[in-house]
């Protein structure tokens, strides 16, 4: 929902930190994503300050926004600065306000249905992601951001079929591979899900939640060291070693992951 389209709120590690229900789900076979509210969080100096920026930018989109309610561009610029916030609830207000002015608009609705997925909406997000485009005008962001909702609901086949569909418009795309990574990981196939993390992450378009789940499937794999220098990238040397240890730490507490015979 890169969102990267629409995996936040799920078995997903941020930059900045490791959602213990991602690793939980991926070591113990768990069919749905988990709550990233229980996410163990190290001090994020780079974060902190990406953060302070966005709080600014939301006031001064709020301010836009609370002139003229539900009006489009300012209505999606100030949700998905909600979103990066974590601001789900809010992100979802805006964003309704805008569906019911213009219930039609398909990037109005595109951008509610991602709200609704990071606030765990997931059956009104489901509903509202199939109106936000049509089968001969098809978006690989609302695809992908299907995919990540069928994959929270645990239908792994209907996301197996929205990521290919989203890459065949739209071939290397990072949020896409991103989001069929952690879907492998939810299955425990770690060797494949690398090897697309690995992927997405040498696109010029990548970002640090894409380098930060490579980062997180290394450490499941045992591969500690190159998971430090990968999420180096966007922490400082000793916020990486804390999420590497929080990794360690989480994963003695279950079974190994099991890797595929075909990675």
């Amino acid at each position: 929902m890169p969102l990267n389209p629409a995996l936040r709120r799920s078995l997903r590690r941020a930059a900045v930190a490791v959602s213990a229900a991602l690793i939980a789900a991926a070591l113990g076979g768990c069919e749905q994503f988990g709550d990233r509210t229980g996410s163990i969080r190290p001090q994020a100096t780079a974060a902190s300050a990406g953060a302070t920026d966005l709080k600014a930018a939301a006031e001064n989109l709020r301010a836009r926004y609370e002139r003229d309610p539900g009006e489009k561009a300012v209505s999606i610029a100030y949700a998905r600065t909600l979103r990066a916030l974590t601001r789900y609830g809010e992100a979802v207000a805006v964003m309704q306000t805008a569906a019911v002015k213009a219930p039609k608009d398909e990037e109005v609705l595109g951008e509610y249905g991602k709200a609704l997925a990071d606030a765990g909406e997931l059956a009104q997000a489901k509903d509202v992601l199939t109106r936000a485009h049509t089968p001969d005008n098809p978006r690989w962001d609302i695809l992908s951001a299907q995919g990540a909702v069928a994959d929270r609901m645990g239908d792994r086949e209907a996301a197996k079929a929205f990521y290919h569909d989203a890459l065949k418009i739209a071939p290397d795309e990072p949020g896409v591979l991103t989001n069929m990574g952690l879907s492998l990981t939810l299955e425990k196939r770690l060797p494949e899900a690398e090897r697309l993390l690995r992927q997405a992450a040498a696109s010029p378009k990548a970002g640090p939640t894409t380098r930060g789940d490579l980062a997180l499937v290394l450490a499941l794999e045992g591969k500690y060291a190159e998971a430090e220098t990968i999420a180096e990238t966007d922490l400082t040397p000793e916020e990486a070693r804390a999420n590497v240890e929080a990794v360690k730490r989480i994963g003695m507490r279950g079974p190994a992951p099991r890797r595929s015979a075909s990675g």
